[in-house]
């Protein structure tokens, strides 16, 4: 969920809040028992050491037991002198990643490249004996899903998709929230991701040392049409459709993978989106504004929206809302707010003769549901909001993947639910770009 707040922030000002606060530990299950020897001890492979790597992903698995981090490769070679400088200097630069997956003492890797990389690292990882932890979105298609799940099953290895949020002992709650009936009948969810700078639009700073003798575009480029040599590809590479699906799989499958595991759903039967490039036309191929709705076959429908040109009046987070109660998601918290709808029909009534006016009020199921002002008073429902402690959600979902490694249990995001939120998403772009509504073919699980 996107936050402006440290969580030490959100704390103290959920504390001050009228709101009752509730903190929410993380469960035990997410931590795994030191080895018993050395001979127990996982060694793992960085394929692919970007920002998303270095802020969170790599800290994360040093700081599972009986996890070591022993390779890494990049195309861009300044990632990986500071990825290994991250590790005190234990990890090797294997160069390549085909490399990295031949070398057989090593037990797992996290593919963290491009997109457009993922199907063919992460196929070519399973079979070489791997267990696979693959940063979202876990496709560039919707075709490339399909394969990588065959590939798992076929190995016997465990592939799991990096969505961290379901992780989160707040999606956790959530979901038992929602199966409780608490919200009564869930019938729209709202859903958005906005922001309003260069960073928050891919438009990234480019390293002053990046060049033709730092950077291998080959590598990079691989699986995706020829280009000549740019550096504004390369590291800003989320712009291009090439390699990226844009709002939809960089942000939007954040919120769909929260939305399927919270709600229990799969998939959406149809899928209808509209998007242009309004304001950065000179730097994006993808849209930089996109509005999506999405229907599910439980019976609710969702709306997506995003936009890269304001923030400040367009608040991101997701809702929840049901006939009985909402569940709001923004600024690292989760509020449960009960419907206190009250009935009011005063205004026409007031348009009929006084008799049957005075009447109508003196009904006494009337009083109850439309007078909030009559004799007795009544309590109105509270909201009660949720803020959680522990670890992060990184590195709670990247120790699962580590304790189903150990304990050959079932992850918590496997290919199969990181090819359908990658899927939800790639149907936004599709409907968007093709201009018509698309439908989701449950019986073969492809598009209609």
């Amino acid at each position: 969920m996107p936050s402006r707040l440290s969580r030490r922030e959100f704390l103290a000002r959920s504390a001050k809040g009228g709101a009752a606060v509730a903190a929410v530990a993380r469960s035990s299950m997410a931590f795994i028992a030191p080895p018993d020897s050395p001979n127990d001890r996982l060694q793992l492979g960085f394929i692919g050491v970007g920002a998303r790597v270095q802020s969170g992903v790599i800290q994360s698995a040093m700081a599972v037991p009986g996890v070591e981090v022993v390779g890494v490769c990049d195309a861009y070679n300044g990632r990986v002198q500071r990825a290994i400088s991250r590790t005190n200097g234990r990890a090797k630069d294997y160069g390549t990643w085909t490399a990295l997956i031949a070398d057989p003492s090593i037990d797992a890797v996290v593919v963290a490249t491009p997109d457009h990389w993922h199907r063919t690292q992460v196929v070519e990882a399973l079979r070489a004996g791997k267990h696979v932890y693959v940063e979202k979105p876990m496709t560039l298609t919707i075709d490339d899903g399909p394969p990588m799940i065959a590939a798992a099953k076929e190995s016997g290895r465990v592939l799991q998709v990096g969505s961290q949020g379901m992780s989160s002992k707040t999606e956790e709650t959530a979901r038992d929230i929602v199966r409780s009936g608490k919200l009564g009948k869930v019938t729209m969810i709202r859903a958005t991701y906005n922001r309003n700078t260069r960073s928050g639009a891919w438009l990234y700073p480019i390293p002053p040392d990046a060049s033709e003798q730092t950077v291998d575009w080959a590598a990079f480029l691989g699986p995706a049409p020829k280009r000549p040599f740019s550096l504004e590809r390369f590291f800003r590479w989320r712009c291009y459709w090439d390699y990226s699906g844009g709002i939809a799989t960089d942000l939007f499958v954040h919120l769909l993978t929260s939305i399927h595991f919270v709600m229990d759903a799969k998939m959406p039967a149809r899928v209808t989106a509209m998007g242009q490039n309004y304001l950065h036309k000179d730097t994006h191929e993808v849209p930089d504004t996109i509005n999506a709705v999405l229907e599910y076959p439980e019976g609710f429908t969702v709306n997506l929206s995003s936009t890269f040109n304001n923030e400040a009046s367009a608040e991101s987070g997701f809702e929840v809302l049901g006939n009985e109660a909402a569940l709001v998601f923004r600024d690292n918290q989760m509020v449960l707010k009960p419907e206190n709808a009250i009935e009011g029909n005063g205004w026409v009534v007031s348009s009929w003769p006084e008799a049957l006016e005075k009447a109508y009020y003196d009904d006494p199921k009337v009083k109850a549901e439309e007078r909030p002002d009559t004799w007795p008073p009544r309590m109105r429902k509270q909201s009660e909001a949720f803020g959680e402690i522990g670890p992060d959600a990184t590195f709670v979902h990247v120790s699962r993947f580590f304790e189903s490694v150990r304990q050959h249990k079932p992850v918590v995001e496997d290919g199969v639910m990181g090819h359908h939120a990658a899927a939800a998403a790639h149907m936004v772009n599709l409907s968007l770009r093709q201009r018509r509504p698309l439908d989701w073919n449950f019986a073969t699980d492809t598009l209609g």
